[in-house]
Formats: C-alpha cells, sequence, structure tokens
C-alpha cells in the first residue's frame, strides 16, 4: 500500500504558498537564434506550462500532448514553455538546430522552445532554480512540467510520467483560464 502512495505522490506536488511572486522574471535566449526575451514582459498575464524537454527520451513523445495544448489553449491565454536539457541520460545531445529541427519536423511544435539549459540540482540554472524551490523539488527527468498562473506563480508540477493532456493537467489549466 505504501508503494501505491509513494507512486501516487509522483504525479503531482502542490505549490508552496509561500514561493516568490515573479518567478519568471528571467532572461532566456530563443532556440536556434541570438533573441534573447524576458519571460515576465513576454507573458505577462498568460498561464504558462514549462517542461523540461529532450529529443531521444522515451517520454518524447509528449511534445505531441504538449503541442495539442498549446493549440487548444493558446487563445485564452496558454502558453507552452520548452526548455531542452541533456542533464539526465545525455537524452538531448544535438545542437539547437538539430533540436529544432527534430521539434518542427517530427511533432510540428510551434510553442516557444528556448535554449539548451541545466534543470538538475547543483546544475540548475536561475530559472530552473527558482521554480524547484517554489515546488520544494528538481526535475527528476526529462518532461517536468510547472504550471504557473497568470501571475506567474507556481500552481503545481508535474512528473514525467504524467502526460500533457491528463485530466489533472487539463483541469488545472481551465481552471486559470
Amino acid at each position: 500500500m505504501s508503494t501505491l502512495f509513494g507512486f501516487l505522490g509522483l504525479i503531482a506536488v502542490h505549490a508552496d504558498p509561500g514561493a516568490p511572486q515573479h518567478l519568471l522574471d528571467h532572461d532566456v535566449r530563443r532556440l536556434g537564434s541570438d533573441e534573447v526575451i524576458n519571460l515576465k514582459e513576454t507573458y505577462a498575464g498568460k498561464v504558462v506550462l514549462i517542461v523540461n524537454t529532450a529529443s531521444k527520451c522515451a517520454f518524447t513523445g509528449q511534445y505531441e500532448g504538449l503541442e495539442a495544448l498549446y493549440d487548444e489553449y493558446r487563445d485564452r491565454g496558454l502558453v507552452v514553455l520548452g526548455f531542452p536539457s541533456n542533464d539526465f541520460g545525455g537524452q538531448e545531445p544535438g545542437t539547437e538546430a538539430q533540436i529544432q529541427d527534430f521539434c518542427r519536423l517530427t511533432y510540428s511544435v510551434r510553442f516557444p522552445m528556448f535554449a539548451k539549459t541545466h534543470v538538475r540540482k547543483g546544475k540548475a540554472d536561475a530559472l530552473f532554480q527558482g521554480l524547484t524551490e517554489a515546488a520544494g523539488r528538481y526535475p527528476k527527468w526529462n518532461f517536468h512540467k510547472y504550471l504557473l498562473d497568470r501571475e506567474g506563480r507556481l500552481v503545481d508540477n508535474y512528473l514525467s510520467i504524467t502526460s500533457p493532456r491528463s485530466g489533472t493537467i487539463v483541469k488545472a489549466i481551465e481552471k486559470l483560464l
């Protein structure tokens, strides 16, 4: 029975209500570009789903679900932001151009993607450090998801095993929209 509860605990972890208010206040570079944007300024007032991604992972098929979420809800204020990372199992070894081509050609990804980054404990960039402090845990693998409200506050985070189209994520997004 404790195994079942342990497994269920991996699916969603609720945010710390005392977490910082401006998790998106970071400058990041767009994938395959020199353009640097401030996430807070660019996505102000949006519901944001941030995901660390990888092209050679058992969960890579989640790109399809992420794109479906983006397509279905972007006109209502959702944006999905992808951050490739090679931190887990070396499953994102390619160049930014290769990652960009893979995402577009294989999954028709149109949601914003950003420069390859680090997300693991001890190596996490400033954005993922802030997200993990608010969530109370670091990503354990590729396709960890962080859901932020329109004010840039963490609402929930979901481990890799949670499909982007799961009822848990969809209901949380719809509630925020």
